[in-house]
């Protein structure tokens, strides 16, 4: 049976489990908010928690807090790093747009631990929160937690970038058909292809990069409305100096902290560099699974590790599985795109109320996109096999090879060449042979395939 303890906010006494170090605030928005079970995104509180240390190493500094207060708020935020986040930071996603309730559950359960810890009276509101507003301190939780997860997603996209420069680098001489319109094109090398996927991901990484630079720019010391009101001048900047120390980031004052809260276009500009991301990850597995398509009727040019079972029918059937979820999570982060860019115009005058799923939905795509790319290297690449003779006895049946013979007997006799050697299932060199003076040995030289992918 659940035991409870009773605890007092501003509206009155609310009964609270006895296990847990939040307080009233907290269970009135735990009651209210029931939409998802989907909580606040633990590297948002982890931040939170973090702010919380720095503001009290601020607030002891400029003397607004005794050294007793602020040093058991900051042993306090330490032991909350580590407490179980379901227990103790239950609240919905789906709360009020300010982020309000988890920036109080944050405050109370700190003040819990600080109280307990150093028999003081330490108040949510009055010491811990103290010099903040949950519509400065909220935003910048979710711009500190971006740029946090992001360093995950570097590094699996570099793994990825290396592991697919590595196979260009092999597959230089393996040559294969282009296609446009899905249709069979002029040759091109395996190796042609995969840096054209690597370059795709340099600029996505690229892209994510200029983005972070924004989000380091950090609105603390806003408060209420972006004017600073209830904060020590100096408190800011100190804040973040401290904020700067505890984990080497590179954080800086936003010089304008009223727009980091009224508004979340920098937000906005991260989430859509990773729908680019999301887009260029759909176009590789895409053409990873056309590739691989086969192993009879398809174009067999590479064959993916097997993994499981493809069909509950049909026996023997494999499925390209990774390229399949890969192309799902890049739906779900481009939705989650749209989701941010609904939010992100929701700012009302001083303040953006959609700021809770702002958070969740950047969070959420930047770890989906992370999983997608190491199971790329390591399901995909890592026993990347290419099926180098289907792909030249494909090239060498390609009437479009027709194309290299145009400087020398123009256009239209090149259709017709290409045409008679679809017709009658013969190569391009054998028809040419028949409708034009060109020697074996010239046409060899034109028809080459590797030459033909690297003309110049």
């Amino acid at each position: 049976m659940t035991q409870f303890k009773v605890q007092h906010d501003s509206m009155g006494d609310v009964e609270v489990p006895a296990n847990v170090y939040y307080q009233a605030q907290t269970q009135r928005a735990h009651d209210n908010f029931t939409f998802s079970n989907r909580p606040m995104d633990s590297a948002i509180i982890d931040a939170l928690i973090d702010i919380k240390a720095a503001a009290a190493h601020a607030n002891k500094e400029l003397r607004q807090l005794p050294e007793s207060i602020a040093n058991a708020i900051i042993e306090a935020c330490t032991q909350a790093k580590s407490l179980d986040k379901k227990q103790h930071f239950p609240l919905d996603v789906f709360q009020t747009g300010s982020g309000t309730s988890s920036n109080m559950n944050v405050n109370e359960v700190i003040s819990t631990l600080a109280s307990e810890k150093s028999s003081l009276q330490i108040h949510p509101n009055d010491h811990v929160n103290m010099a903040q507003s949950s519509n400065d301190v909220i935003p910048t939780a979710i711009q500190m937690a971006s740029v946090t997860t992001l360093q995950a997603l570097y590094k699996q996209l570099e793994a990825l970038t290396e592991r697919l420069r590595n196979l260009a680098q092999q597959h230089q001489q393996t040559v294969k058909n282009g296609r446009t319109h899905l249709m069979d094109a002029m040759p091109v090398t395996l190796s042609q292809e995969l840096t054209s996927w690597q370059q795709q991901l340099i600029a996505a990484q690229n892209a994510l990069k200029f983005s972070q630079q924004e989000l380091c720019r950090l609105p603390l010391g806003g408060t209420a409305v972006g004017s600073g009101i209830n904060a020590h001048p100096d408190f800011a900047r100190l804040c973040v100096k401290y904020l700067q120390q505890s984990d080497h980031s590179l954080w800086e004052n936003a010089p304008h902290p009223a727009l980091l809260m009224s508004a979340q276009d920098h937000q906005l500009r991260l989430m859509s560099a990773l729908k680019s991301l999301a887009v260029a990850l759909l176009k590789i597995s895409n053409d990873l699974r056309w590739m691989n398509s086969g192993p009879i009727g398809g174009l067999q040019e590479i064959q993916l590790q097997a993994l499981q079972p493809g069909s509950s029918i049909m026996p023997g059937k494999v499925n390209p599985v990774i390229p399949e979820a890969v192309a799902m999570i890049a739906a779900e982060v481009i939705g989650n795109e749209t989701t941010v860019t609904v939010a992100a115009q929701s700012g009302n005058f001083q303040l953006n109320v959609m700021l809770p799923i702002i958070g969740d939905k950047t969070l959420s795509s930047i770890r989906l996109l992370s999983n997608a790319m190491e199971s790329l290297t390591n399901k995909v690449f890592q026993q990347f096999r290419v099926n180098t003779q289907s792909m030249l006895q494909t090239v060498a049946r390609n009437p479009v090879l027709a194309t290299a013979l145009n400087g020398e007997i123009g256009y239209e006799k090149a259709a017709v060449i290409a045409k008679r050697a679809d017709k009658e299932g013969k190569t391009v060199k054998q028809i040419a042979l028949e409708e034009t003076n060109l020697s074996e040995q010239q046409l060899d030289k034109l028809l080459d395939p590797l030459h033909l992918a690297h003309p110049y």
